[in-house]
C-alpha cells in the first residue's frame, strides 16, 4: 500500500511571513472513525493506504508525511464588525497541497492540530463534536451542489479536551481549494505591506482565476464566486454563522462550519450562533454582509488597483457596486428551479417573495414545503390554505408559460428540492451518541445526507423536522 502523497507547495513558497512553519502536535492514542474513501480517490489516494496505522498517524499530526511541509497560516479579520490585526491558524495545521489526477491542487488541513503562534490562549485542539458536525455538514453540502471545503478524515485522539466539559479530542482532515481568505489580505493592508499583497494577488490568481488579467479582474471573481455562494446557501436554507472576513474564502467555498445549520422552519431574520446576539448573520442578511466583507477585500487591494489612490477607489466601488445585481441573478438562478421556473419573467422574484411571506408567517418547514412543492402535496404543508391558494393560482399560471409540461417541471424542482438536510437535531444526536462511543447514528447521517435529493423509505424519518423538545435553537463555535 503506497501512502505517498503528491506534494507540491506552493503557499510554502511565498515569504516567511505570510506563515509560520510549525508542525502538528502529537496525540496520544489516534483512531480513525471515519475516511472519505469517495474524496481520497478523487485526490488521487489510496483508500487502503490511508486506513493503515501510519495513515492515522499522518491523520492525526504524530508522523508528517514526506513532501509535506507543514505551516499554520497567517491571516487578519474582521469578527462581528470588529478589526482583529492578528488572527491566523490558533489551531490548524496546513500540511500541504495536493495535485489530484485531473490536475486541480487542494490544501491538506489538520484541524485540532496543537497550539500554533497565532493560538493565543487556546489549546489548539478540537473536540469530538465540531470535528462531526463539520464532517456532516460539509459533505452534505457538497452533495446538494454548494461549493465547500470537504472532510477528508476524522480521528479521535485518546486524549481530552475542556471546554464547558471535558470532552474527548479530535481532529478533522479538510480539504480546501485553498484557506486563502479575505482576511490574509487584510493581514498584510493592516502593515502596508505592498510587497506582500502584491504576491498574494498573484499566488491567488494563478490558482483561482487565472484568467484575471490583474487585481481588478481579481476582485470581480471573488465578488461573482461570493454572489453565487450565497445564493446557494439561502436556497437551501442554510445560515453560515460566522460571517467574519477571515471566515470569507477567496475561492468561493464554503469555510469554517462553526455555528452554522440549516433552517427548520423558515424566518428570514432565523440566528443559531450563540454569539449572533443582534443578528448580523441572520439568515436574510448573508447577501448584505457578503457585501461589505467584499469591500474590506476591495479595500485591501487599492495600492494594486492603481497608484492614484482616487482612481483605485473609484474603480474598486465600481466594481462593488456589481454585487447586488450579481447576486439578484444567482438568487434567481437558484429559486426559480425550486419552483418549477427554467425560463425568466420580471413577476418571478416576486412570486418567489410571496410563497417566502407564507412560509414566514407560521415558520414553515423551509425543505420541506419546497419539497412538497415538487410532490404537489396539497398545500405544501402550510396551514393558510387560503393563503397559498391565491399564490398558487398565480404560480400555476406562471408555469403554464413555460415550454415544457408538468412532469418535466416536477422532476426540475424535484432536483432543485432536497428531501433530506443534516437537520441539527439529527447532528446533536449523532454527536451525543459518539462521545459516548456509538458512531452509528453518524455514519448512518453521513449515508443519508450524501444523497439529499432520494426521499427512499429509509430515508423518510430524516426529512421529518424535529419533534417538540428537539428543537436546536442555538449552535457554538468549536473552539
Amino acid at each position: 500500500m503506497d501512502l505517498t502523497l503528491p506534494f507540491d507547495n506552493s503557499y510554502a513558497r511565498l515569504p516567511d511571513r505570510f506563515y509560520s512553519r510549525q508542525a502538528p502536535v502529537p496525540v496520544r492514542a489516534p483512531r480513525l472513525v471515519k475516511l472519505n474513501e469517495t474524496l481520497a480517490r478523487d485526490l488521487g489516494l489510496d483508500p487502503a493506504a490511508l486506513s493503515s496505522e501510519a495513515a492515522v498517524g499522518m491523520l492525526s499530526g504524530n508522523a508528517v508525511p514526506e513532501g509535506a511541509e507543514p505551516l499554520a497560516q497567517a491571516y487578519a479579520g474582521h469578527q462581528f464588525g470588529g478589526f482583529v490585526p492578528q488572527l491566523g491558524d490558533g489551531r490548524a495545521i496546513l500540511l500541504g497541497e495536493v495535485v489530484a489526477p485531473d490536475g486541480r491542487r487542494f490544501d491538506l488541513q489538520l484541524k485540532g492540530a496543537g497550539r500554533t503562534a497565532f493560538s493565543r490562549m487556546g489549546d489548539g485542539r478540537a473536540w469530538l463534536g465540531p470535528v462531526l458536525r463539520e464532517y456532516v455538514v460539509s459533505e452534505a453540502m457538497h452533495a446538494l451542489g454548494v461549493p465547500t471545503t470537504r472532510a477528508l478524515a476524522a480521528v479521535t485522539t485518546g486524549e481530552e479536551v475542556i471546554r464547558e466539559a471535558i470532552l474527548p479530542g479530535a481532529v478533522l482532515t479538510r480539504v480546501a481549494a485553498s484557506h486563502i481568505r479575505v482576511g490574509t489580505f487584510q493581514f498584510f493592508a493592516a502593515r502596508r505591506d505592498t510587497e506582500a499583497l502584491r504576491l498574494l494577488a498573484e499566488h491567488a490568481i494563478a490558482r483561482h482565476y487565472p484568467e484575471a488579467e490583474g487585481p481588478l479582474d481579481l476582485l470581480r471573481g471573488v465578488i461573482a464566486a461570493q454572489a453565487r455562494l450565497v445564493a446557494q446557501w439561502m436556497g437551501v436554507g442554510f445560515i453560515h454563522g460566522v460571517m467574519n472576513t477571515d471566515n470569507t474564502a477567496i475561492s468561493g467555498e464554503t469555510i469554517d462550519y462553526g455555528p452554522c445549520a440549516f433552517m427548520d422552519g423558515y424566518h428570514p431574520d432565523t440566528v443559531f450562533s450563540s454569539i449572533d446576539v443582534y443578528g448580523r448573520y441572520a439568515y436574510a442578511r448573508q447577501a448584505d454582509i457578503a457585501a461589505w466583507n467584499l469591500a474590506q477585500f476591495a479595500s485591501t487591494l487599492l495600492p494594486l488597483i492603481d497608484a492614484d489612490e482616487d482612481t483605485a477607489i473609484a474603480r474598486a466601488t465600481e466594481a462593488i457596486g456589481e454585487f447586488p445585481g450579481l447576486f439578484r441573478e444567482a438568487w434567481l438562478a437558484v429559486f426559480r428551479p425550486k419552483i418549477g421556473l427554467a425560463t425568466a419573467e420580471d413577476g418571478d422574484a416576486g412570486l418567489i417573495h410571496r410563497l417566502l411571506d407564507l412560509m414566514a408567517a407560521e415558520r414553515a418547514d423551509f425543505t420541506n414545503t419546497f419539497r412538497w412543492l415538487a410532490e404537489d402535496a396539497p398545500g405544501a404543508g402550510l396551514r393558510d390554505r387560503a393563503g397559498f391558494e391565491a399564490w398558487a393560482e398565480a404560480w400555476r399560471d406562471r408555469r403554464a408559460r413555460e415550454p415544457v409540461p408538468g412532469s418535466v417541471q416536477a422532476e426540475r424542482m424535484r432536483a432543485a428540492n432536497p428531501a433530506v438536510i443534516p437537520r441539527n437535531h439529527r447532528v446533536e444526536q449523532a454527536i451525543a451518541a459518539a462521545v459516548e462511543g456509538d458512531f452509528g447514528p453518524f455514519e448512518t447521517l453521513v449515508k443519508i445526507t450524501a444523497q439529499p435529493f432520494d426521499l427512499a423509505a429509509d430515508h423518510a424519518a430524516f426529512s421529518a423536522p424535529p419533534a417538540p423538545g428537539e428543537e436546536v435553537r442555538q449552535t457554538f463555535c468549536g473552539t
